[in-house]
């Protein structure tokens, strides 16, 4: 159950951190973006990716933290479900948003979220057991 528990506050962490995120940035350049919500504004789609990392790293950091064992395995078991939801909207966005963007953060989210949770397991010297 402490298993369960872990991938889905991992996965509510990177969801609070991203949407938050984008809706701050929304809020701060509305001119950037057209009335449905695209945007081809490179600054802008930098500052979303940049999110993306720091709610990734974030996630897989708490998943590492609250997994009872094989910290790292948790956060590459976060890192495929958000890959696989991230298809998903991301392909609801593929002609509002430029192909590169889709891509790189597809690309970014199992290498960063498991980098979250391979440096927390690694925090205390000897990874866990399992």
């Amino acid at each position: 159950m402490k298993s369960v528990l872990a991938v889905l506050a991992g996965f509510a962490v990177w969801t609070v951190i991203y949407l938050g995120s984008t809706q701050g940035i929304l809020a701060a350049f509305p001119n950037r973006f057209a009335d449905d919500g695209s945007t081809r504004d490179i600054s802008v789609l930098l500052l979303m990716l940049l999110a993306s990392v720091v709610a990734s790293f974030a996630a897989g950091w708490i998943t590492a933290a609250i997994a009872p064992k094989a910290r790292l395995r948790h956060g590459l078991v976060l890192g495929g479900i958000n890959l696989l939801v991230g298809i998903g909207v991301q392909s609801a966005y593929w002609s509002t948003i430029p192909v590169w963007y889709h891509l790189t953060f597809l690309g970014l989210l199992v290498p960063v979220i498991a980098l979250g949770a391979w440096l927390r397991q690694n925090r205390e010297g000897a990874p866990r057991p399992g």
